[in-house]
């Protein structure tokens, strides 16, 4: 997220917390238990992207869209979309094992500062 984020020089993604207390006020319609298990995005006109269509729209925003087109390619899709939803079911595992660093301190995981 941040390199996504370093490279929106046009600010055309906003990066949301689901964290914050404001969140469920902000985004009723997202369930935020159904958010932490798969990432979710939100167009201009209030569709919901899940997974790696949220991935791949980001991407495209910042012009890398071409790093994940492959993964929405059909035949690719349906694999892409399985190991994703198993990463994301590990994420915090698979980041302690590469890092060294774990990423959840008691009930709040995320990204640490």
């Amino acid at each position: 997220m941040q390199k996504l984020s370093e490279l929106d020089h046009q600010r055309r993604i906003r990066l949301v917390d689901l964290h914050e207390p404001q969140f469920e006020r902000d985004y009723p319609h997202i369930d935020r238990n159904a958010a932490l298990a798969a990432l979710h995005g939100e167009l201009p006109d209030g569709q919901v992207l899940k997974g790696l269509d949220t991935s791949h729209r980001a991407w495209s925003l910042v012009g890398r869209g071409w790093l994940t087109a492959p993964l929405r390619w059909p035949l690719l899709r349906l694999v892409a979309d399985g190991c994703y939803r198993l990463f994301a079911r590990h994420r915090y595992r698979i980041s302690l094992w590469l890092t060294g660093r774990a990423r959840c301190d008691g009930n709040r995981c995320g990204p640490k500062t």
